[in-house]
């Protein structure tokens, strides 16, 4: 698969493997084989601490999401994974749904897991929080007046609100939130507000969407807190540094709020080293050190780093991550008959 991330590495030092297999291991090894939508080469040092505290060794496949699961469900009871790794509530609600990932308890995962985080089943548990804000141009738009999702309706913005496409799940979430929140018939009339307001063509992702805010093409846009502060940290160099500066993040109070998590894969050969890694990510020094060089939000807290710190502290909604996988497809479907592509 031209998706999977196909160079082998063996290394060493941290019994850290990459690959697109899981072959030539031997059998006496501790293991866990993790299929990983999250692509984050950061993600790696906590893997390595992981095998230096516990001496089981970390075998990784990443890809994207959508190809994980449809490679888990070709592989079936051939597959090797143990741990399933994917980002946005839909995802991973939908692997789960498809019977791909397996209940199991855990005391540490309990109590390290908000239940609002975590599925009722007990199939996966969430890591890592992103919050979907708002980014605003000041010299286009009244900033004061956009303090929340559903004020990117009003008339005054029209031909001004940029948007990633439908197929984005961050934005099929965000729709499924509103939902729950707000209920079908509002949510469609919000919808038929806020597309009105669009002029620009449907973004592919949401760094586009920030840097046409930035340079005033459009005058407001949704995005993932984190795809700021990267901008702004210079990780996608000095120019978009700069185009992140002139973009105000709008947060709304209570937000919407996604997360990356983690589960068991039905067919896992490894599950007790796959459940104590779980426990490892899902822990305090885990989720931390999951987020806090990727600017996400911790499980519980906040990221400290002042890319994300300076947007100011937020207050998530009562929307459980499980309503918003079970709104998914409803979700989709008001968007689409919306005018949203």
């Amino acid at each position: 698969m031209n998706l999977i991330k196909s160079i082998f590495t063996s290394v060493i030092a941290s019994s850290l493997l990459v690959s697109s297999g899981f072959n030539n291991v031997k059998a006496s090894e501790r293991e866990v084989r993790i299929y990983s939508g999250r692509h984050y080469n950061t993600d790696k040092q906590i893997y390595k601490k992981f095998n230096e505290e516990t001496g089981i060794k970390i075998r990784l496949i990443e890809a994207t999401g959508i190809s994980l699961v449809e490679r888990l469900k070709r592989e079936g009871a051939k597959s090797k994974a143990d741990v399933i790794l994917l980002v946005d509530a839909a995802r991973i609600s939908n692997a789960a749904k498809s019977g791909l990932l397996q209940p199991y308890r855990s005391s540490k995962l309990d109590a390290n897991v908000p239940v609002e985080y975590r599925d009722p089943q007990a199939r996966w548990y969430a890591l890592t929080r992103r919050v979907r804000v708002m980014v605003a141009n000041p010299k286009k738009v009244d900033i004061n007046s956009i303090k929340d999702y559903s004020d990117l309706a009003n008339p005054s913005l029209q031909g001004l609100v940029c948007v990633r496409k439908r197929s984005s799940p961050y934005n099929q979430s965000l729709v499924a939130n509103q939902i729950v929140n707000r209920g079908e018939a509002k949510t469609k009339e919000w919808l038929k507000g806020l597309i009105s307001n669009v002029s620009q063509p449907f973004f592919p992702g949401d760094i586009g969407v920030i840097r046409a805010v930035a340079q005033g093409k459009c005058g407001v846009g949704i995005v993932n807190h984190y795809y700021v502060s990267r901008m702004l940290a210079g990780v996608n160099g000095k120019k978009d540094k700069n185009l992140a500066k002139k973009v105000k993040v709008l947060t709304p109070n209570p937000a919407h709020v996604n997360v990356s998590a983690g589960g068991i894969a039905k067919y896992s050969e490894n599950k007790e080293e796959a459940i104590q890694l779980l426990e490892y990510l899902a822990s305090p020094t885990g989720s931390m050190g999951l987020a806090g060089p990727t600017y996400e939000h911790p499980l519980v807290g906040f990221n400290t780093m002042q890319e994300v710190k300076q947007f100011g502290e937020f207050s998530p909604d009562n929307v459980t991550i499980d309503q918003l996988g079970a709104n998914n497809k409803k979700a989709i479907r008001l968007m689409r008959k919306a005018g949203w592509n």
